[in-house]
């Protein structure tokens, strides 16, 4: 094999520490190729030359990449200025034999059992080392994505909130204070019409106080202390059957303490983003939810007697699958290792099932992080 440098007699001239191991390796194999990827990246050791008879060992096309001197001919290797510790991974027992023979001051070396266990340990880390980053790179990239989804999740619900909080709560408020306005204008003048005014004006502020009320049970669903989520979810329903007249069933199936707090919450905002479509949209007189918690897999079934919709148009069109809250909901099913599916007919009403498998770190008495 012609020379990949030609073998100088001096160490080239590399910036390193000047107390830096000057490093020779024969063979460039396995073995070779392990203690190049270790030695090169150590700035106290010089890799000053590799020896390899074949031309397409592993080791030679990274030494070439690092710009390490390399030779066929491992003697030359001896010839060096700046040599402090020399390796034989060649497993060639001739060249072995001569270098116990060989003696020069200052030069250490290493080769036969010793050195084959040695690049056996540098391979071993050099695995671990591969996994570790591959396991870490996974789970950045699912961090990221966590982190995209939630953004998304926290964006959608605030959005939600606060045209909510418009619609109602605001416009309520605004019509209080014109009510009061007009009031004052016909206290003097009509005070019959007047007491009439502050009458209604009650009514509207009684309503926008409920909403308010509303509006701050939705950002806080459940007691945090206990993490309730079967209570939370009664209180929401009737809340919901008295403010939107429509009627609600709730059936639940197992334990909720098998469950994680996180888990919950994100579960919460779903059937609450399944209603408030269901509000919106579906035109029903009913709507009913089921909780099947069972050990291996948690099920939520949300059904309405609306007027349903055209599930492949609504697929078609990214601007429906964000109207009709179906992005919001599979998403944040995702987010809990779960998923959903919804089925919708015209004239047949909607039905959405979130599955959400639950592990065994999830079936922990008290389901706690």
């Amino acid at each position: 094999m012609p020379r990949a440098h030609a073998m100088p007699s001096r160490r080239p001239r590399v910036n390193r520490a000047p107390s830096a191991t000057h490093v020779a390796i024969i063979g460039a194999g396995r073995g070779g190729t392990a203690l190049i990827e270790v030695f090169a990246a150590d700035p106290l050791v010089q890799i000053v030359g590799v020896a390899e008879v074949k031309a397409n060992a592993p080791g030679v096309a990274l030494a070439k990449r690092l710009n390490i001197p390399v030779t066929r001919d491992y003697r030359r290797l001896l010839e060096l200025e700046h040599v402090d510790l020399l390796i034989d991974v060649s497993g060639n027992a001739k060249v072995w034999e001569l270098l116990q023979d060989y003696h020069r001051m200052g030069v250490t070396i290493i080769g036969g059992a010793s050195a084959k266990f040695m690049w056996e340990l540098i391979e071993a880390r050099i695995r671990a080392t591969a996994e570790i980053e591959k396991s870490l790179n996974k789970y950045q990239s699912l961090y990221r994505l966590y982190v995209k989804e939630t953004s998304v999740a926290v964006t959608d619900e605030r959005t939600r909130i606060a045209c909510e909080m418009h619609d109602g709560l605001v416009q309520n408020l605004a019509g209080v204070n014109f009510k009061l306005d007009l009031s004052l204008q016909l206290i003097r003048k009509n005070p019959k019409a007047s007491l009439a005014t502050l009458r209604e004006g009650k009514a509207q502020l009684k309503l926008a106080i409920h909403e308010s009320r509303q509006a701050i049970f939705n950002l806080r669903p459940l007691h945090y202390d206990k993490m309730e989520l079967l209570p939370a979810l009664t209180n929401y329903l009737t809340s919901y059957e008295t403010q939107y007249h429509i009627k609600t069933q709730f059936h639940v199936s197992g334990d909720e303490q098998i469950l994680f707090p996180r888990t919950k919450i994100f579960l919460f905002r779903i059937v609450q983003e399944a209603l408030s479509n269901v509000e919106k949209h579906a035109k029903a007189t009913r709507v009913t939810v089921r909780l099947d918690i069972d050990p291996q897999l948690l099920r939520v079934t949300i059904v309405d007697n609306g007027v349903g919709f055209d599930m492949d148009t609504v697929l078609r069109d990214p601007d429906k699958w964000d109207h009709f809250g179906i992005r919001g909901i599979l998403e944040r099913a995702r987010l809990v290792g779960g998923e959903g599916r919804i089925e919708s007919k015209k004239g047949h009403g909607t039905t959405i099932v979130v599955d959400i498998p639950l592990d065994k770190k999830e079936t922990r008495s008290h389901g706690e992080d």
